[in-house]
């Protein structure tokens, strides 16, 4: 059979995955997730929120594994920081949060250090532009968490056949990144609101083989496949857009927050809500329903014939007029049986 490696399909579209990822030569731009649609689809809030990030670990601490064994590249992406940010602005389309630059905050200072030494020099200035160096912006929430969890082989399967030398495979196999993002107050250091989000990185290989001998001692064999593996990037970026849509809903929930027209938000929240206690309407599980593909006709086997019954005789009615045959006295439905060329009754009538 094929050797067909698993490591670790593209998530873009609303159905999350592809099944076969990007393979143009040239640079592009990638298409949205449906997380990102999500976040985008957000109502406008009352007035924005200022949040700071300083960073977004990965607190896994796992290693990625291959085949030869462990390798020194971490197994989720370094650089979640910078995916909470971008997701951050596309939440409401830029309206809901204003970011400032925390993660490299000492970079933004010695910039502007240098700025205000410049003009002191070449300008002769003694006191501070307030025109030409504004103050820096500050947040009154601070977001913080990290990766939290990272499974490897959650779930695998496969299946595979072969007949007369043509065979083929399919195997399966899914890990999980679980994140946790929380909002804290700047003012008191009150953890405001604390949610997560989980996503599946799934990988698919499937391949045929087939063999067959061409001449005395000579075998010809063919082997083809192929694999699709998620990006583990694409699987974290979606975990994180997740969760920030969490924060606003939930944020919202508490009335840290408010969208602009309650109307739009309730049926946010109600959908919130449903998820986060494990809930489902009438209206989703019947679209379930109806998305499923019918069943196939269920066979009904034959009954078996049942067991002949007894012979029964009936004497026939007395017509008016004619005498009943002698030796015939039975009534309806008697059991009789021949002695002697008699009938005789058995048993009692029904």
């Amino acid at each position: 059979m094929a050797a067909l490696s698993l490591a670790g399909c593209t998530t873009i579209g609303r159905s999350g995955r592809t099944n076969f990822p990007h393979s143009g030569g040239r640079a592009y731009i990638p298409e949205k997730t449906q997380t990102q649609h999500l976040l985008e689809a957000l109502p406008p809030p009352a007035r924005p929120v200022a949040v700071a990030v300083y960073g977004f670990a990965d607190q896994t601490g796992q290693f990625k594994l291959q085949e030869t064994g462990q390798t020194l590249s971490r197994a989720t992406s370094q650089g979640g920081a910078a995916i909470l940010v971008k997701a951050l602005q596309d939440a409401g389309k830029h309206s809901w949060f204003t970011v400032v630059e925390r993660e490299s905050l000492q970079h933004l200072l010695n910039e502007r250090q240098i700025i205000l030494e410049m003009r002191q020099r070449y300008l002769g200035e003694k006191d501070v532009n307030a025109q030409a160096l504004p103050a820096l912006l500050f947040a009154g929430v601070l977001l913080e968490g990290g990766v939290i969890g990272y499974d490897t082989n959650t779930i695998t399967g496969g299946v595979g056949a072969a007949f007369l030398g043509i065979g083929g495979k399919v195997q399966y196999q899914e890990d999980t990144v679980t994140v946790y993002l929380r909002a804290v107050s700047v003012r008191t250091g009150e953890v405001l609101s604390s949610v997560q989000s989980s996503k599946t990185i799934a990988s698919k290989a499937i391949g045929a083989n087939a063999f067959r001998y061409v001449a005395y001692q000579q075998l010809l064999q063919l082997d083809s496949g192929y694999t699709t593996n998620e990006p583990g990037q694409i699987a974290l970026q979606q975990a994180i857009e997740k969760a920030v849509w969490e924060l606003v809903v939930d944020g919202a929930d508490q009335h840290l927050w408010e969208f602009a027209n309650a109307a739009e938000a309730s049926p946010l929240i109600t959908q919130y809500r449903r998820e986060r206690d494990g809930k489902s309407s009438g209206s989703q599980i019947q679209a379930s329903l109806n998305n499923q593909s019918p069943a196939a006709p269920e066979r009904l086997r034959a009954r078996a014939p049942a067991p002949p019954e007894p012979a029964r005789y009936s004497a026939p009615a007395a017509e008016p007029g004619r005498p009943q045959p002698a030796g015939v006295a039975f009534g309806k439905g008697q059991k009789v049986k021949i002695v002697k060329g008699k009938l005789v009754p058995v048993g009692n009538p029904n």
